[in-house]
């Protein structure tokens, strides 16, 4: 894979040294999929991206095979890449039941998954947002007393699809009781991608008041609107160090009517080496990856990082 093409780099003054990737591709992109990856192309291509240089790779989920089937091989899949050296592997745990089978497979990190607005609680857990926030609780609880690292996921903190935009006090308020339960990182989550870079500075000013610190967050931009790279560079003024992506723009595939584009991880990769912001990724190994990845899944990659440097190798 040709690596021609590369930015230029042109450092912007008062922006972080290095960012931490918090690659999501393999969990939160491939549970979309309508028809089920192999067990084995799934370790590969978590194999493939710590290849790249990717440090943090969220590798499954251990909710009911019911609710994602695409995630139902957990189990098989967990041993198959956790000793790889050097790299993070959090898992998405919905409940007491999801983290026992997490520990079983000595998981170090684990997430929970919260919501900031009372519609999609009820939606998507089944519960209201007091409730859903009690539940995890003692969830958080056990985790942090077999010593892991728990990350709450907070998803709709900038809107709703059936309540509009989410009042910021309120989303402030999630994100306080997932830090006071224990949770070590929290990730605000534009779960429809209709964030602006106004409205991120505000609420990272008001989580900062309400004391969030920074380096307590990461952020997970949609592109539904192209604003993904405009709230991610907004995030990383006010100091954010952790960003999710998404190798290949996996998640919220264009193809699936549903779902909204996750920030192609190889997208914030090309603005963050122009910036002159390490990351540690090499990019022509994770385009390749990319490339792979969507041979395997029969269809083009959304990135557009990816499109453009693949063309250029033919």
């Amino acid at each position: 894979m040709s690596v021609e093409g590369l930015p230029m780099v042109v450092p912007a003054q008062d922006l972080p040294a290095r960012v931490r990737i918090h690659e999501v591709g393999a969990r939160d992109g491939l549970q979309n999929e309508k028809t089920a990856v192999p067990t084995e192309v799934k370790a590969e291509f978590i194999r493939r991206l710590a290849d790249a240089g990717l440090t943090t790779i969220e590798a499954t989920s251990f909710v009911h095979p019911k609710w994602v089937p695409q995630l139902a091989d957990a189990e098989q899949l967990f041993p198959l890449v956790k000793d790889i050296p050097g790299v993070a592997l959090p898992v998405l745990v919905p409940n007491r039941r999801g983290l026992d089978r997490a520990l079983a497979l000595g998981a170090e990190r684990v997430a929970v998954f919260a919501s900031a607005s009372e519609s999609f609680a009820r939606a998507n857990l089944n519960r209201s947002l007091e409730e859903s926030l009690g539940g995890y609780e003692p969830v958080v609880r056990h985790a942090k007393e077999s010593g892991l690292q728990v990350r709450g996921y907070v998803s709709m903190c900038f809107g709703d699809p059936w309540e509009g935009a989410v009042p910021l006090h309120q989303v402030a308020a999630v994100c306080a009781a997932l830090k006071d339960m224990g949770c070590d990182e929290l990730s605000l989550g534009d779960t429809i991608g209709v964030a602006t870079p106004g409205h991120v500075l505000e609420l990272l000013n008001l989580l900062n008041e309400e004391g969030v610190p920074t380096n307590q967050i990461g952020v997970h931009f949609h592109d539904t609107y192209g604003q993904a790279l405009a709230n991610t560079y907004a995030a990383l003024e006010h100091g954010v160090t952790t960003i999710d992506a998404s190798a290949g723009g996996l998640g919220g595939c264009p193809y699936a009517k549903s779902a909204t584009g996750n920030l192609a991880t190889e997208d914030l990769v090309w603005m963050l080496h122009g910036l002159g912001i390490e990351t540690g990724v090499d990019l022509g190994r994770l385009t390749a990856t990319s490339v792979w990845m969507a041979e395997q899944l029969g269809r083009p990659s959304p990135s557009r990082t990816v499109r453009a440097l693949s063309h250029k190798d033919q």
